[in-house]
């Protein structure tokens, strides 16, 4: 029951704790210290070993560890035509930590796409390893849920369908621009669909003047979008996150009031999982997993250096086997290890220890 094609029975989130190189370098670019290319330089050098440390770790899937950038969201989104980056207050706040005050809005029509600098740390990658590259990118939902009429003014969208068609209409361009370069393996970041299982996050949602209930339908109507222009060979998978800035979180909620839209609706062949607490509820949603699509059991957590129990996880795997055949499981940490640049709270070696574990249970469970 070995994979071939993505996702992997061992497989990863994508973003890696950045090493100490490498944030000294970007804090010396910072301050004017170095120059952009001295900074590609240790970049280039740095993912260059982290390919190898992933290779040499058994894993199949191969990131850059997203070292190029600040946020697993930011960096992407606010090069997007359209779309700028700016500081204010966050809405929704993660746990007991204050994340950075960095915000996204709408500053033009969406539409026009002329590439975009991650399909060359896309194919960086690609060149430095013989197994499958994987690239990362955050879901269109990463655009409203938010910021929601606040991150697009009505000068520029009157209409918010027509917001949401354009938007949907420029991430196909993208997902294609990364297809075109080579690019089989790619993951949608979608932490909003978990968001709206949280009543307080619902609340957010309703006294901005919005209404829960239809955003899924929305998101998934631009997820398809996104999708609805790549080669037949082309795994896309989501993620499926509640926060995890610093091994914090925000969210809370099983997946079942989202579960069977999230699996008959929308077109992703595969579903990373956070499951590593009880936040994420029970297996009992899987039921609506229809043949031919994967999910990816998020039960090995990024949050701490602590390292599971081997028979603690395969049992996991056997309850939520009661609910979708293994033959459609996969095993991962629960999200990445460093989904902002500061990193969660464990060492490196810790991080490197998980994924050697989930690759050590994946041949176990599935040979």
């Amino acid at each position: 029951m070995r994979r071939t094609t993505p996702p992997f029975r061992a497989d990863h989130v994508g973003s890696l704790l950045r090493p100490a190189a490498l944030k000294e370098a970007r804090a010396r670019r910072a301050s004017g210290e170095i120059t952009a290319g001295a900074l590609k330089q240790i970049e280039d050098r740095e993912i260059e070993s982290l390919i190898r440390k992933q290779e040499a770790a058994g894993l199949q899937s191969i990131t850059d560890g997203e070292f190029r950038r600040r946020s697993w969201q930011i960096d992407f989104l606010e090069r997007l035509p359209g779309i700028e980056s700016y500081a204010g207050e966050r809405k929704f706040k993660f746990q007991g930590v204050q994340s950075p005050q960095v915000l996204i809005r709408v500053n033009g029509k969406l539409g026009s796409f002329d590439g975009h600098p991650m399909i060359d740390h896309f194919k960086f990658v690609q060149a430095h390893t013989g197994r499958t590259p994987k690239m990362t990118i955050p879901s269109p939902s990463a655009v409203h849920f938010r910021h929601g009429r606040e991150g697009v003014p009505e000068a520029i969208y009157p209409d918010m369908d027509e917001f949401y068609r354009d938007l949907g209409q420029l991430y196909r361009k993208a997902v294609r621009g990364f297809a075109d370069a080579g690019c089989r393996y790619l993951q949608l970041d979608e932490v909003n669909f978990t968001y709206l299982c949280d009543p307080n996050q619902r609340q957010i949602v309703i006294d901005r003047g919005e209404d829960p209930d239809t955003l899924p339908a929305v998101y998934a109507s631009m997820i398809n979008a996104a999708m609805s222009d790549i080669p037949d060979d082309m795994t896309i998978t989501m993620h499926l996150c509640r926060g995890n800035f610093r091994s914090t979180f925000i969210a809370s909620g099983g997946y079942e009031p989202v579960a069977e839209l999230l699996f008959n609706t929308i077109n992703v062949h595969g579903y990373f999982m956070e499951y590593d607490t009880e936040r994420a509820g029970g297996f009992e949603p899987l039921r609506f997993v229809p043949k031919g699509k994967t999910v990816v059991l998020g039960l090995v957590t990024s949050k701490s250096g602590t390292l599971e129990s081997k028979d603690d996880i395969k049992r996991r795997i056997d309850q939520a086997a009661k609910f979708v055949p293994l033959d459609q499981i996969c095993l991962s940490p629960q999200c990445g290890f460093a989904s902002s640049e500061e990193g969660n709270i464990l060492a490196e070696d810790e991080q490197w220890a998980k994924l050697r574990m989930v690759v050590e249970i994946a041949e176990e469970v599935w040979g």
